[in-house]
């Protein structure tokens, strides 16, 4: 093979290198291989801080951020919850992203509870939203919809059965939830904030 040939050979290979590069950068997502979904939020009715329903609409078209804590918790929630603070910063003002936080203990948890805990967060709850509503239905979003608790855990007696986890689920506009994060793990925020920044793009 001549000197000749292998230039061109090479001087192709990265003129094709640096086409589907350039691509990549103007298409983000364009390459991503599509994996079907960890799990389809199903529609839901509960009330946030401020004694309003909260529907499943309100997330709709949005990338949207949840997690499950309970206000007297003293070790992972707040935690989990503090971590979360940077994404919130990040995307305050994103008009479609919105992060929603479920108790896990309603019976404790009212409306006028979880308002106050917004207030100690100091966050806008019209972008950080925190929710609570029957036992039940709540179980049933963390377990079946989002995911970051195994069914398996169920317990046949409501009043008896306890979710008390760690796992945050990012969900995409269509309400498919598309990875779950460690909440007490800085890196795996980090992660899902890239992972978001590319949501919003698409």
């Amino acid at each position: 093979m001549t000197k000749k040939r292998i230039f061109y050979i090479i001087f192709f290979s990265v003129l094709v290198l640096c086409f589907f590069g350039a691509l990549a950068i103007a298409l983000p997502g364009y390459f991503r291989t599509s994996s079907p979904p960890i799990g389809i939020v199903q529609p839901f009715s509960l009330i946030d801080q401020d004694n309003k329903p909260f529907t499943d609409k309100e997330a709709r078209g949005k990338i949207s951020v949840v997690n499950f804590f309970f206000t007297t918790c003293t070790s992972v929630c707040p935690k989990m919850n503090n971590n979360l603070r940077p994404v919130y910063d990040a995307f305050e003002n994103e008009p479609a992203f919105i992060m929603m936080s479920f108790t896990s203990d309603p019976k404790r948890d009212s409306a006028a509870k979880l308002k106050r805990y917004a207030d100690s967060m100091k966050v806008d709850t019209k972008k950080w939203t925190f929710i609570t509503g029957r036992k039940d239905s709540l179980y049933a979003l963390a377990r079946n919809s989002y995911k970051i608790d195994d069914p398996k855990n169920y317990v046949s007696a409501i009043e008896d059965d306890f979710i008390h986890t760690q796992f945050v689920a990012l969900v995409n506009r269509q309400g498919e939830v598309v990875s779950i994060y460690d909440g007490i793990k800085p890196s795996e925020i980090k992660q899902m904030m890239a992972r978001i920044r590319d949501l919003l793009k698409e």
